[in-house]
């Protein structure tokens, strides 16, 4: 008995069948997002450090596995079956942007070539927990993929990625309370208290801008895919990349390079002297 599943032209199903144009169209947008960012890294006039270099290397990575992601269900669309090549090309661009974001995060949680130029012990031993745990997380949605629902070890394997996807996103809001708290008592104690309360808000809004991205991604989005008609299916991947989208260009607005940004170095006694003369 052969059994063949097409929907007029199409071997995807109703609710997979735009997310082809969806992922292309987001690697496009991602993609000159990416330029525009390098562009304005180029003309800048105030100092650019290298995590602004590493956020345009995340951007670009990005969109390279949104466009693998597009090409491969392009081809499970016109063949059924997708091709080896572009899935393997997925998962590695998909493997790298899952541990290239989770470092950006941490580096500008801790205030990475902003506030100080040497990661303390307590970070790196952040990065040794957090850095295995997201390539773990990334392996077992890898899993998830190749894999049938009615399969047992599919459920085993869901249960592995929400259990590590959630401890990696707890991980990273760490730093950011770590620096909240520092610069708490810093704006009590080096009389700068001006200038640290503007870092102080800016971490703050991060954290914020941290934990909507997290809940929407992880628990609206999932909400969304178990309550929408399934010729709708592609919806949650639809909210899931523009919430990211929005978040990537909400955070290289408040960390762009700029003269008086407060999440930038305070001056030193001798500069503030030649400001007073």
């Amino acid at each position: 008995m052969e059994i063949v599943e097409e929907n007029a032209g199409s071997y995807l199903s109703a609710g997979e069948m735009p997310l082809p144009a969806l992922y292309c169209t987001m690697a496009m947008l991602f993609f000159l997002s990416g330029c525009f960012w390098v562009f304005l890294l180029k003309q800048s006039r105030h100092p650019v450090f290298k995590i602004h270099y590493l956020m345009a290397a995340l951007v670009f990575i990005k969109s390279i596995s949104l466009a693998f992601h597009g090409i491969n269900y392009h081809f499970i669309e016109i063949k059924g079956v997708h091709l080896a090549t572009w899935a393997v090309l997925f998962y590695v661009a998909h493997l790298l942007k899952g541990a290239l974001l989770f470092i950006t995060l941490i580096l500008i949680g801790t205030g990475w070539t902003f506030i100080k130029h040497v990661l303390a012990p307590r970070d790196k031993r952040l990065f040794m927990a957090i850095i295995p745990l997201q390539v773990l997380a990334n392996m077992a949605e890898i899993i998830l993929e190749e894999s049938e629902e009615g399969a047992r070890e599919y459920r085993a394997w869901q249960d592995v990625f929400i259990l590590v996807d959630l401890l990696c996103c707890g991980f990273i809001l760490f730093p950011v309370v770590w620096s909240i708290r520092h610069l708490e008592e810093a704006s009590r104690t080096d009389g700068k208290a001006a200038v640290n309360l503007k870092k102080l808000k800016l971490f703050r809004h991060f954290y914020v801008m941290i934990v909507c991205y997290i809940y929407f991604t992880r628990i609206i989005v999932y909400l969304l895919r178990l309550t929408v008609p399934f010729q709708y299916g592609w919806l949650h991947e639809m909210f899931r990349e523009m919430a990211t989208y929005v978040f990537f260009v909400l955070t290289g607005y408040k960390f762009r390079p700029a003269a008086h940004n407060p999440y930038f170095t305070l001056p030193s006694d001798d500069e503030e002297d030649e400001d007073e003369v």
